[in-house]
């Protein structure tokens, strides 16, 4: 089958788009992403003359910084004989703000031009030297931890394939389910049984396929083993069965019901390019016989192994609720630290008053439940994919000769294209932004774990472990759940016992963004709670690095100061600069300069990524409505830390209908147009047009916001919604209390007299 041949036939297994629209997608908004096409896996190399230019712009951001500090600031304040304490204080602050504002956006410039060096220098390693690493004698193993809270089946099941798919030689998928093990309603019960079958129903399709080539692998080492060349008919028959595994990936895609553009993503990307994968191996070993090129036998061996690693795999569910002896917390980190705690152990299920519980085996005891241990861990969110050779290129680094401190490597997820909603468009935007700037920070040894995937060294897990009892039940902690960001502060930990985090320079993991804005407000609420705790762990690491001689250097202070606590100043920086009339004067064109590399360099970033330049003000105005969000989280985070308790973890909801908002998010973007149009009415009168075009601006850009990425229908119905809450407060019913608790027989085996305990004779 010639190339042309192969297009043809995939065009034409493709669904319609009549089909398409037929089968539920969510309606697609004006100004939404056309294109499902993603991103290159492979960042283009920038040309020397965008290197440059990013040099220039940080060079005009500190120079301009300088000369407004100089001309304005210290000129208002020495040649000025009528200073007051309010005039003082405005200055000092504004400069404050300016001056937070404008280091964030020299952290931009500095971050990317981290990545453009990575770009530069990395180089895609050769199919065939994978193949010589993973060879017949690597020992090593994978487990995959997919954790899943009342997920929609569906999505988790694209997850799952993506993650049994993977090329590896000892993998494992585990779903660790974390709903509730007796669900109040028939749609959660409905979800749990389908999360529960999901796995073996999984394996069980692939078995016949890995069979087929366990078996064609096995008769060809015998057949072949001391041969040097392998024979013709061995080798029409690998490209005979590569061309099965292409065919049953194209039905399987073919088959697959496509309701929205994560479903698009999975069948191209997933499914369709494993399968164009298999079928340019396919053709090239019919090249090889029609030119009569002979193939060693150990290629061979090698590209059967290749089939056998993609089509076979373990796995299997696990539900932490279930057993009284595991963390009960609700939230991501504990759920994978359960599991991981449990690996390597060979357990017994024991009945006690509480529940069922687990404990290791004693001697001579049959255990009921064997968790295996592995080398590596794969933390996936289950509404992640990964590409075709995510883990088989990201394990391959990690044993590469000095990556021996390296504990996780990851790919920071980019975003699915072809959203069908103006605010999923532009936080995609924003993801494939981020995505740029994570793998800056690798560049000056910054790297923070993203949690929504990445493979760890069990080893350095084990290292920043922390052993702890709630009453019988002994708990390790791995991952800190101390705050909602887990990932982040882990990234701490990790550092202080001198393991390092590293971003792998490809596009090889994708991730859902949320659809509407009530959910976006659960995501980026939960992300900015939690930095300001962390940075005094940091600042901790800090003092003690300086102890040992191995001082932080200024790249990486900078740069995980800024990702920790850029969220919180911001957001109170910005809400000044709206609400408090500051003088006139302070405002220069130097500070406009200042931030205008900033700006420019964003803007041809976007482009870069598949956006349009023009979304950069699209940006400004989705931040502008988040402001009440990010000081929601900010404010949360001081809470937590002056109380010392932890908040509960808020997962993102994932439904295809509209997420309600509370009233106040939905509120505040009001308050700031109506507020913004006053304000340049009357800096209009005063002729105060600095601060008058500045108030203007946000209001125009705050309304488009608001109608584009909410909506007038949606924010006032929900603005109606959080105040009738308001006044309807919900009854509690009241439960009989006996006078006399009713003892059972299991509670005085298990625990003994506990009358005694808690009551005086």
């Amino acid at each position: 089958m010639t190339m042309t041949q192969y297009r043809q036939q995939n065009q034409e297994t493709r669904p319609n788009l009549k089909n398409e629209q037929a089968s539920g997608r969510r309606r697609r908004q004006w100004g939404a992403e056309r294109s499902t096409q993603p991103l290159a896996i492979m960042h283009s190399k920038p040309s020397p003359a965008r290197m440059i230019a990013g040099y220039v712009a940080i060079v005009i951001t500190v120079l301009a910084w300088l000369v407004y500090v100089v001309t304005t600031v210290l000129t208002l304040l020495i040649d000025n004989p009528h200073l007051t304490i309010r005039f003082i204080v405005e200055v000092v602050l504004y400069l404050t703000i300016v001056t937070t504002l404008i280091f964030s956006a020299l952290v931009y410039l500095v971050t990317r031009q981290g990545a453009l060096h990575r770009f530069v220098m990395h180089e895609r390693v050769p199919r065939a030297q994978l193949d010589e690493h993973f060879s017949n004698d690597y020992n090593k193993s994978i487990t995959v931890l997919i954790p899943s809270y009342i997920e929609q089946p569906k999505v988790v099941e694209k997850t799952v394939w993506s993650a049994l798919l993977q090329e590896f030689p000892d993998i494992t998928v585990v779903l660790l389910i974390d709903d509730p093990p007796d669900p109040k309603n028939e749609e959660n019960r409905r979800i749990l049984e389908a999360s529960r079958n999901l796995i073996p129903s999984v394996l069980q399709e692939l078995e016949p396929l890995s069979a087929r080539f366990r078996a064609s692998r096995e008769k060809f080492l015998s057949d072949k083993a001391n041969e040097v060349m392998a024979s013709k008919q061995w080798v029409a028959n690998c490209a005979h069965d590569y061309r099965l595994a292409a065919q049953w990936l194209e039905h399987k895609a073919q088959s697959w019901q496509r309701d929205d553009h994560t479903d698009d993503f999975f069948c191209d990307q997933v499914l369709l390019a494993l399968a164009r994968d298999l079928h340019m191996s396919e053709q090239a070993l019919n090249e090889s016989l029609s030119v009569r090129q002979r193939i060693p036998t150990q290629r061979v061996h090698q590209l059967y192994n290749r089939l056998v690693w993609i089509f076979t795999a373990r796995g299997w569910s696990f539900e932490r609720k279930a057993y009284t002896s595991t963390a009960q917390e609700g939230n991501k980190a504990m759920n994978l630290n359960s599991y991981i705690a449990l690996m390597g152990h060979k357990l017994k299920r024991v009945e006690t008053a509480d529940g069922v519980a687990l404990r290791d085996v004693h001697d001579g005891e049959y255990p009921d439940l064997v968790v295996p241990d592995s080398d590596y861990v794969l933390t996936l969110d289950a509404d992640s994919m990964l590409l075709r050779d995510y883990c088989l290129r990201l394990v391959y680094q990690l044993e590469q000769p000095g990556n021996e401190r390296v504990a996780v490597i990851q790919t920071p997820y980019s975003s699915y294209r072809g959203a069908p909603t103006r605010i999923e468009r532009i936080a995609a935007a924003t993801t494939d932004i981020q995505h740029m700037l994570h793998q800056g920070m690798t560049y000056y040894d910054a790297t923070f774990w993203v949690g929504a995937n990445a493979v760890i060294r069990k080893r350095a897990l084990n290292d920043i472990c922390v052993v702890s009892s709630e009453g019988s039940r002994v708990i390790h902690t791995y991952i800190q759940d101390r705050t909602v960001i887990e990932d982040t502060e882990s990234s701490i930990d990790l550092r202080s016992y001198d393991w390092h985090l590293v971003n792998y320079p490809e596009r090889l993991s994708y991730s859902a963004t949320p659809p509407d804005f009530g959910s976006l407000v659960v995501q980026r609420r939960r992300w900015a709670n939690g930095g300001l705790l962390i940075i005094g762990k940091f600042l901790r690491l800090v003092r003690a690095r300086k102890l040992t001689g191995k001082q932080v250097s200024l790249g990486e202070w900078a740069l995980r100061v800024n990702y920790m606590a850029s969220i919180a100043w911001s957001s109170f920086g910005l809400l000044l600069l709206l609400a408090y009339p500051f003088d006139q004067r302070l405002l220069s064109p130097w500070v406009v300069l200042a931030s205008l590399p900033y700006f420019v360099t964003m803007a041809q970033d976007l482009h870069s990524n598949g956006y349009k330049r023009s979304d950069i003000f699209r940006i400004y105005g989705f931040n502008i409505v988040l402001l009440t969000v990010n000081l929601s989280g900010t404010l949360k985070s001081i809470q937590q830390g002056m109380s010392h308790t932890k908040i509960a973890f808020a997962r993102t909801p994932k439904v295809r209908n509209r997420t309600a908002s509370p009233g106040l998010y939905v509120a505040m973007p009001w308050i700031i147009i109506f507020y913004s149009a006053m304000v340049f009415y009357a800096d209009t009168l005063s002729h105060n047009w600095g601060n008058a075009i500045f108030a203007g601006f946000n209001a125009i850009v705050t309304l488009w916001a608001l109608v584009s990425y909410i909506g007038i229908g949606h924010s006032l119905e929900d603005m109606f919604m959080g105040l009738l809450r308001w006044f309807f407060v919900p009854v509690k019913t009241q439960t009989r209390q006996h006078e006399e608790s009713v003892k059972k027989w299991g509670d005085t085996l298990y625990y003994g007299d506990q009358q005694s305990i808690y009551e005086s004779r």
